[in-house]
């Protein structure tokens, strides 16, 4: 393998002019596609098998007035005034004409002739069906609703926009993600030295990253995907991108350092030793994000695999145009000697990594203690954990100023806190006599009625033919509140057995219901999906270090990072701590999906910065056989980059925090917290300890598994005698 890399790396600097002008005709290809036949991008969570699924697709098919968009209007008197009088209700009724104006409404609710008002008569909703699913309202339609609400404004009356229309579009590229991309270049001028070297892996990140997206852009044309899952492709992408141009262009200073180095040489090397480590990181990332197929939800699949091709893009970059990039920059690259008396060694040489080696020396030195401690501190991390809810977002998790979170609030504050749980129950009653439909109806309403956490049933809609009726559910406690989960299984044991006895089907739905279902599927996935991963690190890590200890150390490390990092989840989420720094918007339950999430993509990055700081011990031991000297070197020598590269993805994922939308601030904060506490607490303070105490023994292969392991060679024996500087050039 290294010897490849090595010849890919010489072959890419020396054909650098061919392979620049490949990566940037496939970025304009890219782009190019991405801009003018990309597809439409979801807003919605569908997973096929779930109750509340069928009950949706039923609706379409069926009964589509019934599960098309609603822009859910909410009205709210002036201090004092009631909604009834005169010119509330003038105000009411400009504003819903206008609403009904809207291209594709077809129809809308008057709340006097509804009941939609609440009993002091100061808050009302008005629903406004579309046509279509809410996805597929034009985002023209959405402003024309925002421009209806002028009336009522006008007239004094506070109105505000709730239902499935109105959810916000995500957007990035704001100024918290420009910061964190500029944190990204300050680390890696501090780490390089130069801001010429800095502004290298940001350049190939950034045309990584520009391939990657944009083409998962245009498959959305083909394949329906969440607009999350072009976000997590960025995050990750860019994130990796980065680290894997620093691996290799810092290992490729650090040999220049010596002035006997040969450029191209150099530049072969680097690709071989760091392009080893960065090649096994980038395989264990993409298999971790495509692993995120077992759980069997198909927009958490395809995330996954968005996000796996764009850091497939990342490997493939740092190993073609890093090297033929470093072959333009030529001697450009190599470290200035600091001056006599500056720092360093005689000579004026410079010593790398002076503070990494102090760090190496401490762990090897006190590693009970150090275990002791951060063992224990993260495991106090994680005690939040053990109380982790799962759910969907609604409009109560939208930033408190935007108009979504306000009708939120309003609908609660008029009608209770279940009023935002609506559960749906569909009666199909296709194979049930004609006669006979309403009866059943009647016992299921009846069912309902009697339930104790139900504070309102809604009367029956029923399609043209008859075949389909919708009753509403609101129950006494709001969406996240666990009453409200056990009377949807309740629901679903008692009030549908009237509908199962006369041959039809009945379902419970909604919004609420699909959150439910949504985190009992990805629960019931998630043993499977981390038995694939651990499996996974302990095959490629036992055949990068050819050691037994090392990968199942690094695996048990990696679930510390991931139950401390869930914890520190749900105190900032769930609990609603430190929610004005992180601008949190309401305490509410953690995105179903999110700790799959997390796992496979922090189970990725932990192996990066496993294998980039274990891979110096490894080849370090590999040529001395001194165990205590090659954890030292490897921190030593590693340290510092796997420092930067932690702080670089924090800067990035962080920069996602302050996103609007609460799904990708809530992924951003995750992986920001997760990487960090994994980079620093686990790799960094961890990993040495563990090794110092194992010695020799951490190195060691079963005889009969030595010979069954195969050698690839991470580090680099295989490589042809260095040249003596200007020889490669002579070579070519």
């Amino acid at each position: 393998m290294a010897q490849r890399l090595y010849a890919l790396g010489r072959w890419a600097a020396r054909r650098r002019g061919r392979v620049l002008a490949v990566w940037v005709l496939l970025l304009a290809v890219a782009v190019g596609l991405g801009t003018t036949l990309n597809g439409k991008l979801s807003t919605e969570f569908s997973v096929p098998g779930i109750e509340s699924q069928e009950a949706q697709d039923l609706l379409k098919e069926k009964f589509p007035e019934a599960a098309g968009g609603t822009a859910r209007v909410v009205f709210e008197a002036p201090k004092g005034d009631k909604l009834t009088g005169a010119r509330g209700q003038r105000a009411i009724g400009a504003t819903l004409k206008k609403v009904s104006e809207v291209p594709g409404v077809l129809k809308v609710a008057d709340p006097t002739k509804t009941g939609t008002v609440s009993k002091d008569r100061t808050i009302a909703y008005a629903d406004a069906v579309f046509g279509k699913p809410a996805q597929d309202v034009p985002q023209s339609a959405k402003d024309k609703l925002d421009d209806a609400l002028d009336a009522a404004h006008d007239a004094g009356l506070k109105a505000e926009l709730g239902g499935t229309v109105s959810t916000p579009p995500v957007e990035v590229g704001g100024p918290a993600e420009i910061v964190g991309v500029v944190i990204a270049f300050v680390v890696l001028a501090i780490t390089l030295g130069s801001l010429l070297a800095a502004g290298l892996p940001l350049l190939t990140a950034v045309i990584g990253v520009g391939v990657g997206v944009m083409t998962v852009q245009f498959l959305s044309r083909f394949i329906e995907m969440t607009n999350t899952a072009t976000i997590l492709a960025l995050m990750i992408g860019l994130a990796v991108g980065i680290d894997y141009a620093l691996f290799l262009v810092s290992r490729h200073r650090e040999q220049l350092a010596d002035p006997e180095q040969d450029v191209r040489d150099s530049i072969g090397r680097a690709t071989a030793t760091a392009g080893s480590a960065v090649t096994f990181a980038g395989i264990t990332v993409i298999i971790a994000l495509a692993a995120l197929a077992s759980a069997g939800i198909p927009f958490l699949t395809v995330m996954g695999l968005a996000a796996a091709g764009t850091v497939l893009v990342a490997v493939l970059v740092a190993l073609t145009l890093v090297p033929a990039l470093l072959g333009f920059l030529g001697e450009r690259m190599r470290p200035r000697k600091k001056p006599a008396g500056a720092g360093g060694t005689g000579g004026g040489r410079r010593v790398p990594g002076a503070w990494g080696l102090a760090w190496g020396r401490l762990m090897t030195r006190f590693p009970i203690p150090v275990l002791v401690v951060c063992v224990v501190g993260m495991l106090a991390l994680a005690v939040p954990a053990k109380s982790l809810r799962l759910g969907l977002p609604s409009n109560e998790t939208q930033p408190t100023a935007s108009t979504q979170h306000k009708s939120y609030e309003l609908l609660q504050k008029g009608f209770g806190p279940g009023f935002n749980a609506t559960l749906l129950i569909a009666v199909d009653g296709t194979k049930v006599p004609a006669k006979e439909r309403e009866g059943i109806v009647k016992q299921v309403a009846a069912t309902v009625q009697k339930d104790p956490d139900v504070a309102t049933l809604a009367p029956p809609n029923t399609n043209k033919d008859g075949t389909l009726t919708v009753l509403g559910v609101v129950p006494k406690s709001g969406p996240d509140d666990q009453r409200t989960t056990d009377l949807v299984h309740r629901l679903r044991d008692e009030a549908t057995e009237p509908v199962d006895r006369a041959g039809g089907t009945a379902y419970v739905a909604g919004q609420t219901a699909a959150g439910i279902d949504v985190s009992a599927k990805l629960s019931s996935a998630l043993p499977l999906f981390i038995a694939i991963i651990v499996v996974l690190a302990l095959i490629l890590l036992m055949i990068a270090f050819r050691s037994v200890l090392v990968p199942l150390k690094a695996v048990l490390g990696f679930l510390l990072s991931i139950a401390a990092s869930l914890g520190a989840v749900v105190w900032v989420f769930q609990y609603g701590h430190l929610d004005g720094i992180f601008q949190v918007a309401a305490a509410a339950p953690i995105v179903s999906f999110l700790p799959v999430l997390l796992i496979g993509v922090l189970f990725g990055l932990a192996m990066d910065y496993e294998v980039f700081l274990v891979s110096r011990m490894r080849e370090h031991y590999h040529h001395h056989r001194d165990a205590r000297a090659a954890v030292e070197h490897g921190v030593e020598r590693s340290g510092r980059v796997v420092t930067a590269a932690a702080l670089i993805m924090a800067s990035v994922f962080g920069g996602f925090i302050f996103n609007h939308d609460p799904i990708i601030k809530s992924i951003g904060f995750a992986l920001t917290i997760g990487v960090l506490l994994d980079a620093f607490v686990v790799r960094l303070t961890v990993v040495p300890a563990v090794l110092a105490l194992l010695g020799r023994y951490a190195w060691a292969l079963p005889r009969w598994l030595d010979k069954a392991v195969p050698n690839v060679d991470i580090e680099g024996d295989s490589l042809p005698p260095r040249p003596r500087r200007g020889a490669g050039d002579a070579e070519e």
